[in-house]
């Protein structure tokens, strides 16, 4: 693999036609192995001398947000340096020069920034459901299953089996182990064929790593911010929201709230962060399990606008429905307000509409009797009012921001209309698998506790 890449490389600097193969732009496990491994195969099993180049679909700056990208390129002993990101290949002239063949894969669907390269995908291969609205006009290759890897594998496995060594074997493996929750029948993302290209992997390697040991490495690994700046560990897990012109910030960030706080020159870094992305407030959801196996859930909101910060503590900490059950810690700086969250079953999913309700409460208490904006500051009491107003009826119709990130749909297999797969798998992110994680350990505390009486 190594030489392979080395050779990408200097394939960019001639100026010839080239394929690119492009995950999405996430750029998770899945999307860039998946890459790797299809241009790998395909620049082995093309006769002509064509050139197929694996891009990253994010800048190079943001490869160590993904902290299970980075463990597993370490671990198959893969230089970073030899990887191709987005922002060190010009896709845009290569296609103006006619120069540019596109294969999408773990994506179907390109962003509007990239609408004018969808004449030039020639294929697809992916594994969520088609968006027929803006499938580009090509030969597409989709079948739901876990892992966009597991369907490479087949590729591979069917089309030139000799090509595939240890180290890819490796990425492979391990990457559908690791998005199909370690094949784990409760959760049930595996699908049938995910576990068969798995078991067959480990047939023809048998020196491949144990399920267990991988999945928890890179299981950790994702959720480890050990090594990133305050701002890459906001960015690494970060939704945002917006309301008339009001943006606020929403970061899951996987350490105890406690240390988080105790980084150095942490407000300065917070006000840094707001500034450089124009937002007017950061809500902070910290994540960990507690020395018992038991989750911990803490939230602090960060806020230069003291009006603003008003009606966000105000609405968080009156909410009924969920009651979020906050217990406020101790501030040493005006604009940081902490929280201990009691109720740990609140994730930031449910916590977006109470978020967009305080944005709509503020934007409301602003204005004059006339409808424009005041430019005096908004009392507790004018924030009480707003809220008894508004009780807490939850705001609908959430931006795309404030969902999964806008990856690419994908496009249809044979499934028949109206088939119950028409929507994909369930999606599996960080913060969904840690819910789900709570919700075992609280089942087990549970039986424990009654097996004793």
């Amino acid at each position: 693999m190594e030489d392979y890449l080395q050779g990408c490389r200097a394939a960019l600097q001639e100026s010839r036609p080239l394929h690119v193969v492009l995950g999405n732009e996430a750029c998770d496990l899945d999307s860039m192995v998946s890459a790797l491994a299809l241009a790998f195969y395909l620049a082995k099993t093309t006769e002509a001398e064509e050139v197929f180049v694996p891009v990253l679909n994010i800048k190079r700056s943001e490869l160590p947000l993904r902290g299970d990208n980075v463990f597993f390129l370490q671990k198959i002993h893969i230089p970073e340096s030899l990887l191709i990101f987005r922002d060190e290949i010009d896709l845009h002239a290569l296609h103006q020069a006619g120069q540019l063949t596109l294969i999408l894969v773990d994506h179907h669907v390109l962003p509007k920034t990239d609408a004018a390269l969808e004449e030039a995908v020639a294929e697809v291969l992916d594994h969520r459901p088609i968006d027929q609205k803006h499938c580009p006009p090509c030969h597409v290759s989709v079948e739901l299953v876990g892992s966009c890897a597991t369907l490479v594998t087949e590729r591979i496995l069917q089309g030139a089996p000799e090509i595939l060594d240890l180290q890819i074997a490796v990425l492979l493996h391990g990457t559908i182990i690791l998005d199909c929750v370690n094949m784990d029948l409760k959760i049930g993302k595996a699908t049938p064929k995910d576990n068969k290209y798995v078991e067959k992997l480990e047939a023809l390697f048998p020196d491949l790593p144990n399920r267990n040991d991988i999945f928890d490495s890179l299981q950790k690994a994702k959720f480890d911010v050990s090594g990133l700046t305050t701002e890459q560990m906001l960015r690494k897990d970060q939704k945002t929201i917006s309301r008339q012109g009001i943006k606020v910030a929403i970061s899951a960030i996987y350490m105890d709230l406690e240390a988080f706080l105790q980084r150095s020159g942490l407000i300065a870094d917070l006000h840094a962060f707001c500034q450089a992305h124009s937002y007017d407030a950061l809500v902070a959801m910290t994540i960990f399990f507690n020395t018992h196996n038991e989750p911990v859930r803490q939230l602090a909101v960060f806020c230069p606008h003291t009006a603003l910060q008003v009606m966000i503590c105000g609405v968080l900490e009156s909410s009924h429905s969920p009651s979020l059950k906050l217990v406020p810690v101790p501030s040493t700086h005006p604009n940081l307000q902490a929280y201990l969250q009691g109720n740990t079953q609140v994730s930031r999913k449910k916590l977006l509409p109470l978020l967009q309700e305080a944005l709509s409460a503020y934007f409301d208490s602003m204005k004059s009797p006339s409808g424009q904006p005041e430019t005096a500051g908004v009392s507790r009491e004018q924030v009480d009012k707003e809220l008894d107003r508004a009780g807490n009826s939850l705001i609908s119709g959430l931006s795309q921001d404030e969902e999964e990130p806008p990856l690419p749909p994908t496009p249809m297999n044979s499934l028949v209309d109206e088939c119950p797969l028409d929507q994909g798998l369930p999606k599996f992110s960080a913060e969904v698998i840690f819910e789900k994680c709570s919700q075992i350990s609280l089942s087990e505390s549970t039986t424990a506790s009654l097996s004793k009486k």
